[in-house]
């Protein structure tokens, strides 16, 4: 199996999700060992001279001020992990928690947070031989990070908390000894180092994005499908129109949109059929553009966190200082997740657009809700309803987390970034988005049966082809979900992209 060596390069994010879904192993360089060495050392230091250093011989947050003595340091540490575990809801998923605990491993590894090897290499061990801890998934305020799901995390390094090994629910401490690992007795720094950053929230976040960047691709793909169904006008495409825009997204995109045009007999000009198409065909650079380029201004936020040092306090090795500050503070990846959850519901509102103007017969001139014998048939009726009911729940999602803020710690951490509940809602606002996209790649196929696939573009036809593999056309009605599941993993596995790249090469 391949290994990420740790401490080499800065950590991707097609990495980070080999990680999550245990495709790779992780290790550390000797060179992020030392340099963990050196910040330990520095530390050693600290507690042994009775240095005043937050998180070291203090207490923490609002009992900072509180001076906690050398040979009370090691309760400090379990008693923090402990007492911040008070998270609630369901789990999250495995691949998130994976990926949570190599951004905790990432973070530590360059030698700036003051904890011992051993105990990064256990976490290391945790990762590779299968243990994931049970996080829940509320309780996050990212202000000093996500202490809660990170010190859910940190349970089953001490041997305490859930974990899931091989499969099954289990206490930490059967996980890790089935594991055959040792569990770890923290010293001072440690808990604070573990559980103080930002890993649960970009974690989802990550794993979100490359998902989104993936749909982004796709939803220009089936656009083009429907656009060909209903004999649309390539004109808007016009590379001329978009040159003087200065948009990059809406440039990117109508060049797609040419790309997947190419060769088809249903894409007419202007004139012709009509003078003009609706905003939901016409404007399709300038929508999808938009998102596109808000996905890529979260794909550069979330770049930069991978590896970042979220901790606190810093130790700076080479100076022998230990600054507090507040590089745990969420807000650069609430406010991008919360772009990306709005980028997305757009996504998905111009898609249910098209199904609308896919089944209406006063706007396709195809048959009603695309089946024949209407009226005994309902068709894709009640399809376009479930896209409305997604998009409509979307815009409740879409509202932004990272405008809120609760104090917390006796006013202490007196504004906090709500960066995991930003996280969260983007991850479902990507759901509902895919399904809204599968819906309309279900209508897109079913509607060019009513002209025939035999004059669409070679990517229109390659699509349309991957689709009918697992959706056969509706002659009459039958249970829908079914199709909609199919059409929605289609679009998850990368089927539905791949299909039309194969002819279009790479999209943009």
């Amino acid at each position: 199996m391949r290994k990420i060596l740790l401490g080499e390069a800065k950590l991707t994010i097609e990495e980070l999700i080999a990680a999550a879904r245990g495709e790779v192993l992780v290790a550390l360089s000797e060179e992020a060992e030392a340099a963990v060495n050196k910040a330990r050392e520095v530390v050693e230091k600290c507690v042994s001279e009775d240095k005043v250093v937050y998180g070291l011989t203090t207490g923490f947050g609002k009992f900072s001020d509180v001076t906690i003595s050398e040979e009370d340091t090691l309760a400090l540490q379990e008693n923090l992990i402990m007492s911040h575990a008070c998270g609630v809801g369901e789990p999250l998923p495995d691949e998130v928690v994976r990926a949570m605990m190599l951004l905790r491993v990432n973070a530590l590894s360059v030698g700036f947070s003051g904890i011992r090897v051993s105990t990064i290499k256990t976490l290391i061990e945790m990762l590779n031989k299968g243990v994931i801890p049970v996080v829940p998934s509320k309780g996050s305020l990212g202000a000093s990070g996500d202490l809660v799901p990170l010190a859910h995390m940190s349970l089953v390094l001490l041997g305490m908390g859930e974990a899931k090994y091989k499969g099954e629910r289990m206490s930490g401490e059967k996980a890790m000894k089935a594991a055959g690992i040792t569990p770890v007795k923290l010293t001072s720094k440690e808990g604070l180092a573990l559980i103080n950053g930002t890993p649960a929230m970009c974690s989802l976040g990550a794993l979100a994005l490359a998902d989104a960047i993936r749909l982004m691709k796709s939803a220009d793909v089936i656009a083009a499908l429907t656009m060909e169904a209903e004999y649309g006008i390539a004109d808007a495409m016009d590379e001329r129109l978009h040159m003087i825009r200065r948009q990059p997204g809406q440039i990117i995109t109508a060049e797609n949109m040419r790309r997947l045009f190419k060769g088809s007999k249903y894409i007419g000009h202007q004139g012709v059929k009509r003078v003009q198409d609706a905003y939901a065909f016409r404007c399709i650079p300038q929508i999808h553009g938009a998102s596109r380029d808000a996905i890529n201004y979260v794909k550069n936020t979330i770049e930069n966190e991978l590896n970042a040092v979220t901790d606190n306090p810093i130790i700076f090795s080479d100076t022998g200082e230990a600054i507090s500050g507040g590089n745990f503070h969420g807000q650069y990846l609430a406010i991008s997740l919360d772009v990306l959850g709005i980028a997305l519901s757009e996504l998905a509102n111009v898609s249910e657009r098209r199904i609308e103007r896919l089944v209406n017969p006063a706007l396709s001139g195809l048959p009603a809700f695309l089946v024949k014998h209407g009226g005994l048939n309902s068709g894709m009726m009640i399809a376009q309803y479930t896209a409305a009911s997604l998009v409509s729940e979307n815009k409740v999602l879409a509202h932004p987390a990272s405008v809120d803020s609760i104090p917390s710690s006796a006013n202490q951490e007196d504004h906090v970034s709500m960066g995991m509940t930003a996280a969260r809602k983007a991850r479902e606002i990507l759901n509902n988005a895919t399904e809204v996209l599968a819906i309309e790649a279900m209508c897109a196929a079913q509607a060019v049966e009513f002209q025939g696939s035999e004059g669409l573009s070679p990517a229109g036809a390659a699509v349309y082809n991957v689709i009918r593999k697992q959706v056969p056309p509706l002659e009459k009605d039958r249970i829908l979900y079914i199709d909609i599941e199919k059409c929605s993993a289609l679009l998850r596995s990368g089927e539905i992209l791949k299909a039309a790249e194969s002819v279009t090469g790479p999209l943009k």
